[in-house]
């Protein structure tokens, strides 16, 4: 199994590379682990990571940059249907647009938009930064074995506002629901960092080894 994770400039790559190698080295998955931002070699991966750090708009630019990535993209996972896991930006890429001081086009896999979060208790910081405990709003193969209350690690100050609620598979509280993960049919996204969330974290990304949506 080749596993692409998208390089395109932005992402904590060297910590997301590490995490899916343990995670097949412990399920005893025979995978290679490639960080690249080489069109042809997501083109020939069997899964693919987009990870992400940073501005929507910066990220956005930075994938674009990265010749012909965006059409292997919508053809490897849109029309092949490969999985895709998209973590923290890279989920929100997923969005028809983000409002991050500029409004910038997603890939629009998902409808909805990138928004400022605006937590209800004046208290409360942004970013949204630290543990927070998963509630499940569906079931998802890559979601499976971990507990509803279960903790991730956040960094973000914008949430994914989707406009289907059955695309919405998790959200945390932080003066009010926000986005935790969202999918569809072969697409999985975590606001959170599986690579940074230990248990759960790990959990995660072996059921995304062995996911064949």
């Amino acid at each position: 199994m080749l596993v692409a994770i998208v390089d395109y400039g932005s992402g904590n790559l060297r910590s997301a590379a590490k995490a899916l190698e343990r995670a097949a080295r412990e399920a005893e998955i025979a995978a290679e682990i490639a960080v690249t931002g080489d069109a042809t070699t997501v083109r020939l991966a069997d899964h693919i990571v987009l990870p992400g750090v940073g501005a929507f708009a910066d990220c956005k630019r930075g994938l674009a940059a990265l010749p012909g990535m965006i059409a292997t993209l919508n053809e490897e996972v849109i029309e092949g249907g490969k999985p895709f896991l998209g973590i923290c930006v890279g989920m929100q890429l997923m969005a028809t647009r983000g409002l991050e001081f500029e409004t910038v086009a997603g890939l629009d896999w998902i409808v909805g938009d990138v928004a400022m979060l605006a937590p209800s208790d004046p208290k409360l910081k942004i970013p949204h930064m630290g543990w927070n405990q998963l509630q499940f709003h569906a079931g998802h193969p890559v979601l499976a074995g971990i507990a509803p209350g279960a903790h991730a690690y956040f960094v973000h100050s914008y949430g994914f506002n989707c406009a289907a609620p059955r695309h919405l598979l998790a959200t945390v509280d932080y003066g009010g629901p926000v986005t935790a993960a969202i999918g569809r049919d072969n697409l999985i996204g975590t606001q959170f960092h599986p690579e940074k969330s230990q248990d759960t974290g790990l959990r995660l990304l072996v059921n995304f080894l062995r996911w064949q949506p």
